[in-house]
């Protein structure tokens, strides 16, 4: 009996000891078992995370910027960090490709003092500020929690709540918001691209783009050639749900709920998805990426968003 409740302990240690933070100097990094998921860094204008890996190990997300001579990989818009949010017109600054006038940045503050961990989810808290022309526009707390789904399925969330300094016009472009770039073979154009892009409506490949949607998907062979599924899933209780997507054959998801005219074509009403955050008020935004080790029958999508949309 004795030797049974040994192990009996050994495993149940075990089994809440898989998952954990890593916590640096502006960094934290999500193991699983003592392998890589994820790295939130801030070694940049803006926070991202970079790599992304599947459940099986295989890269997910764009390596360049972040690590230069990776056979294959592109270096088109170097403001594509892997898994990033920004918007390129708040109060007239570009907080998407970060650059022009302003020096717009969005600054990591510090962690929180919430960090959670279980045997199936970690979570933790980034206190940031968005800041141009030398001033704080928008404090943000941005939450980020993995969740293990099962042994082929892990989830990243983000929370991301932003309160107005001053009054902060989040202006109608498509260059934004919450976004993340696929690695070589998932993508649609390139020299390894083999994938394809599918939404929650049925909409796929460039059909996405503009369209409102639930989530929407990219699926194909990792860089190992196995089945994969990296879907952003919008929630319900999102600003202007469900969102429009900003979707490029090149590997780009992006969420935005302000770029209404470019995405309906409305060219003559160029303020048409402007959203005045007035001085105090606050917004929060909820998005989950999911990879699945697999293809889309498996990764069941629907069943995934269902269960997100109703936390």
């Amino acid at each position: 009996m004795k030797r049974l409740l040994t192990i009996f302990l050994a495993c149940s240690a075990s089994a809440h000891a898989d998952l954990k933070l890593e916590k640096s100097e502006g960094s934290m990094k999500v193991m699983d078992d003592g392998k890589l998921i994820t790295e939130y860094r801030t070694d940049w204008k803006v926070p991202y995370l970079y790599p992304l890996l599947s459940p099986s190990g295989a890269n997910l997300t764009r390596h360049w910027p972040t690590k230069e001579g990776v056979e294959g990989e592109e270096t088109d818009h170097p403001h594509h960090r892997s898994v990033w949010m920004g918007h390129g017109s708040v109060n007239g600054a570009d907080f998407w490709a970060m650059k022009g006038e302003g020096n717009p940045t969005i600054i990591h503050k510090g962690f929180g003092a919430d960090t959670k961990t279980s045997a199936d989810s970690v979570s933790f808290t980034a206190d940031l500020e968005w800041q141009a022309n030398g001033k704080k526009l928008i404090d943000e707390k941005r939450t980020i929690t993995f969740r293990k789904i099962n042994a082929t399925t892990g989830a990243l969330e983000f929370t991301c709540a932003l309160t107005a300094v001053e009054d902060v016009t989040f202006g109608d472009t498509k260059e934004g918001m919450f976004a993340f770039r696929m690695d070589r073979t998932l993508r649609l154009k390139g020299k390894q691209a083999k994938s394809h892009i599918l939404d929650s409506n049925g909409v796929t490949d460039g059909g996405t783009w503009g369209k409102r949607a639930d989530w929407v998907a990219y699926h194909g062979p990792d860089e190992t050639g196995a089945p994969v599924v990296a879907a952003l899933f919008d929630h319900p209780k999102n600003f202007r749900y469900p969102t429009y997507w900003h979707v490029r054959d090149y590997g780009l998801v992006a969420a935005n709920p302000f770029g209404i005219h470019d995405f309906e074509g409305k060219k003559d009403q160029p303020t048409l998805g402007n959203h005045v955050l007035k001085k105090g008020e606050s917004m929060t935004f909820r998005y989950s990426i999911v990879v699945h080790h697999g293809d889309l029958k498996s990764a069941d999508l629907g069943k995934l968003w269902e269960s997100f949309s109703k936390n």
